[in-house]
């Protein structure tokens, strides 16, 4: 089996980690980052893009660029609110009221778990290239309010992304996992987690390896890109007012708005007032139109006012069912990139008159939490005890409507909850439970998790038989309900892995389709790599030519010249009537060219290294001035070759001719060594007699 890893898969950026050496390590992307924009994109070549890549490009490709898209995960159509429905891209409704996203390049729609699982995919391919190793496994963070219909959507992106989803955990928790791995004092803590699309709070007790999850709350609806969306009214509201033009109208300029947006919330968090300027934001019969603005903080703390207000009930909740005041909290750890707002921690340290622990990266805590809790299920941490918490209530449907709840919200899981019930009339043999999930008194109000009968109870009066319905919730939180009529025996059961809106069927085709379109994708992307590496091979070598004609002149080069420049030609003509065959063909000739002049051109350095050598050594000793080489050899004239100042012992014969060579003469002196072409040497000094010969 492959590794294990930890991931938190975010509404604006996701974040992958694993443990090594007992720790866990965040890894980093091919581009070098260490968090991912949780952006899917196709380009006008249908090629998948996802994090980076795909963010840059949104602004001229909004309808095929998809962002947010955590929110709509385990959503029916009709739960959503218009303005999570403003988005540049489009989203519709299919016949069973989920939701779909088109993709007008691909002409195809996608559920929101599709293209979650092209991020999954993505972060997993880049876990893989750090590793070394397959990864097979991995443990997915959710939002602690997330229901079993939104996490059951969370799982089955896993699926679709090739991974088996060992564990769903709720944010806080992995947030906390990772603050106290250390920690062997009793705590109580307090997780405030901010993220793009969802808030959370979680209060848990620490200490000696035990995690226990007193109480959770929070708001899936609620996070930093609502905070956006407050500057993108603001602005849009300003120039509808000065140009009479509704931006909100126009995909590429809500785009605009929306980067904006984002980037002034973050300058805001630094500083006190932030410039917007957006030239060419639109065009009318008057020409084009540009933005201009300026956001200063106390501006946008009075445009997000309600939504500090929308933070407030989640704590006070959170607090109460744990059965602790603010006074009972020790420690406060800040979550999520939307934490850095100023005034969300001011709001903090009024609740709690505590300092954040602001000594962890709120961008990264939650992946870390995630891979350790990833390294227990893989048996690499011990004597670590986590024990969550269900979100939401648990019961079944009663007669008139109402709701009764088996399992309060909060019960720590693993658990085991049953009930009594009777039938509603006379000789009633068959009874249906449902299921659902939810706070409020009314099923219908609540989350339907499924529904299953039990047949065959003995025809009595209403009120008479008694039906033992029992929830079971294991810590992965997947549900099984058994109904028992205790007077046949007879039960019925249902195992309920999260209302899940995606049927069997559905999954398994998607599961298909993303190895299908991986496949093609990795050939989009080789196809692509391959053109590249051509035209870079084509510069690659011409650059050599010209780099060995001016190392050793242009006749060595010639002789490559006509063969690179045709082959260059055909790898030119093969990418414009995009003939791979060709191509490939192509690329071998020049490689193989390259591979010879890179040959000669190092045999050709070797050799000129050598004559160097010894060149630098005859001058070393011998001298370089000519006069004093020609004084050292001076010796008594011979008469024998007209008097020239010749080596007693000299003939012409030595070399070939009548007149003395330009190359050295050999000569041997007493008790010297020859100098030669192969054998390097000096005479002694002592060694010269001017009345011998030699």
């Amino acid at each position: 089996m492959g590794r294990v890893v930890g991931i938190d898969l975010g509404t604006t950026n996701s974040v992958i980690a694993v443990m090594e050496g007992g720790r866990p390590v965040v890894i980093p992307n091919s581009e070098g980052s260490r968090i991912t924009p949780s952006v899917v994109a196709f380009n006008k070549e249908g090629e998948l893009l996802v994090g980076q890549m795909a963010r840059r490009q949104a602004v001229l490709n909004p309808q095929n660029t998809y962002y947010g898209i955590k929110r709509f995960m385990g959503r029916k159509y009709s739960e959503l609110s218009e303005a999570s429905k403003r988005v540049p891209y489009t989203i519709r409704r299919d016949e069973l009221d989920n939701i779909k996203i088109r993709c007008p390049r691909l002409k195809k729609e996608f559920a929101p778990e599709e293209i979650s699982a092209m991020i999954l995919r993505r972060l997993a391919e880049e876990a893989e290239r750090y590793l070394g190793e397959e990864v097979t496994g991995a443990v997915i963070t959710v939002p602690a309010y997330f229901n079993d219909s939104q996490r059951q959507a969370t799982r089955d992106a896993g699926r679709i992304a090739g991974l088996e989803v060992l564990r769903i955990i709720n944010e806080p928790t992995a947030a906390a996992l990772a603050y106290g791995l250390d920690k062997r004092k009793n705590e109580r803590i307090l997780v405030f987690d901010l993220g793009g699309g969802t808030f959370d709070v979680s209060i848990l007790e620490v200490g000696d390896g035990v995690f226990e999850v007193k109480a959770t709350s929070g708001d899936t609806q609620l996070g930093g890109n609502d905070f956006d969306k407050k500057i993108v009214d603001w602005l849009a509201d300003r120039f509808l007012e000065e140009e009479g033009v509704d931006l909100r109208k126009d995909r590429q300029a809500l785009q605009r708005l929306t980067e904006a947006a984002e980037k002034a919330k973050i300058e805001l968090s630094g500083v006190s007032v932030s410039e917007i300027n957006l030239p060419f934001i639109t065009a009318t019969e008057d020409g084009p139109k540009h933005l201009e603005a300026t956001l200063t903080r106390a501006q946008f703390e009075e445009l997000c006012g309600d939504l500090v207000s929308r933070l407030r009930k989640p704590l006070q909740r959170a607090l109460k069912d744990a059965g602790m005041t603010p006074f009972d909290i020790d420690e406060v750890i800040l979550v999520g990139g939307s934490t850095r707002i100023p005034m969300v921690q001011d709001l903090v340290r009024s609740f709690i008159d505590l300092e954040p622990n602001q000594n962890i990266n709120p961008d990264e805590v939650v992946a870390m939490g995630a891979a350790i809790q990833a390294g227990i299920l893989a048996g690499e941490v011990e004597d670590i005890l986590l024990l969550d918490v269900t979100p939401l209530s648990i019961g079944v449907e009663t007669v008139g409507g109402l709701t009764k709840k088996v399992v309060p919200r909060n019960t720590t899981i693993p658990v085991r909850r049953s009930e009594i019930f009777s039938t509603s009339e006379n000789n009633q043999t068959t009874v249906e439970i449902h299921v659902v999930q939810g706070e409020r008194e009314m099923a219908a109000d609540n989350k339907s998790l499924g529904r299953f009968k039990l047949t065959g109870i003995p025809p009595a009066p209403r009120g008479v038989p008694q039906i033992q319905v029992s929830f079971d919730i294991d810590a992965n939180g997947i549900l099984q309900v058994i109904a028992r009529d205790k007077t046949t025996g007879r039960e019925q059961s249902i195992v309920i892995q999260g209302a899940s809106n995606l049927p069997p069927s559905e999954i398994e085709r998607m599961i298909k389709e993303a190895e299908e379109f991986a496949q093609l994708d990795r050939q989009r992307r080789e196809r692509v790599e391959k053109r590249n590496r051509a035209r870079a091979l084509a510069d690659q070598a011409q650059r050599r030519l010209r780099e060995v004609a001016l190392d050793f002149g242009s006749q060595f080069a010639n002789r490559y010249r006509q063969d690179i420049d045709n082959i260059c030609k055909e790898i030119l003509d093969a990418l414009e009537k995009e003939d791979d065959r060709r191509l490939d063909k192509s690329i071998a000739d020049l490689e193989d060219v390259l591979y010879e002049l890179n040959r000669e051109a190092r045999l050709q350095y070797k050799q000129e290294e050598g004559e160097g050598f010894f060149e630098s050594i005859k001058k070393t000793f011998m001298g370089d001035d000519e006069e004093e080489y020609d004084w050292r050899r001076q010796r008594q004239p011979n008469p024998r070759y007209g008097n020239r100042d010749y080596p007693a012992n000299y003939s012409p014969r030595d070399n070939g001719d009548s007149y003395p060579s330009a190359n050295p003469p050999r000569y041997k002196p007493e008790g010297g060594y020859r100098i030669g072409k192969k054998n390097l040497s000096i005479p002694y000094e002592n060694d010269w007699d001017d009345d011998d010969d030699w």
